[in-house]
Order: C-alpha cells, then structure tokens, then sequence
C-alpha cells in the first residue's frame, strides 16, 4: 500500500563542476550533477543536484531533487524534493514537490507547493464536470 521514497545517491555524479571552475551560460544535462564552483546562468537537469558548500549559483535551477548547501540567487524548481542543508541560502522563489530546511539554512522568496498527481487528477475531474454542464 505505501512505497517507501526513493533514496538518491548523492555520492555518485555523471557531472561535476569543480570548486575551482567558472562556468556562464546555461548548463543542460541528464543524471546526477555536483556543483561545487561557480555557474553564471541556468542549470536544467533531468535528474538530481547538488551544489556543494562552496558553491555560487546565479540564475535558475530546474531538477528532480535538488540539495542546497551553497549559495544560490534564482528561481528553483524541483519536480520532487528541494533541501537546503544548514550552509545552504537561497534567493528567489521555488516551486517544490517536497521541501526541507535544516536549521540555519536560509531562504529568501516565495514558494509553491505542487502535488503533480493531485493537480492533474483535479484539472481532469474539474474537466469532466464543466463539459457535463455545457
């Protein structure tokens, strides 16, 4: 009846940007990503991020599960967890499935929560029953 989370495995990353690498422009990539450096632009991933303590991250961040422990000045978007750790900040909004802030971490903006399964079950039914009326 209930699933227990998937667990991601943060230790394991198909990319990495090192502490000592600046990157601008927009970053696309599939699988797990590491940023421990700095990055001028948009982040999209179709997986899993993590950016590391000394990380600095301008611009927006779409992924599936998203860990914080840098800086990060944007709009982020994680169509399932979102986790700032106790070094992590945050500067913009968020749209979230599931979010956790540890303590002293820090988030500055507006957040959406979004139940993907429960939205588009509602806009199906809300569907139905206005094209019965008509």
């Amino acid at each position: 009846m209930f699933s227990k989370k998937q667990t991601t495995d943060f230790s394991k990353f198909d990319t990495l940007i090192g502490k000592n690498t600046a990157f601008e422009g927009t970053l696309t990539a599939e699988g797990t990503i590491r940023i421990d450096g700095n990055v001028k632009g948009d982040v999209k991933v179709e997986g899993d991020i993590y950016i590391g303590e000394s990380s600095q991250v301008i611009g927006n961040i779409m992924g599936s599960n998203i860990i914080v422990g840098g800086n990060v000045d944007g709009n982020i978007m994680a169509n399932e967890q979102l986790r700032l750790t106790s070094t992590g900040k945050v500067i913009g909004d968020i749209s979230v499935k599931s979010l956790i802030i540890d303590e002293n971490g820090v988030f500055e903006g507006s957040s959406k929560m979004t139940a993907n399964e429960i939205n588009s079950k509602y806009k199906s039914k809300k569907s139905e029953s206005s094209s019965v009326e008509n």
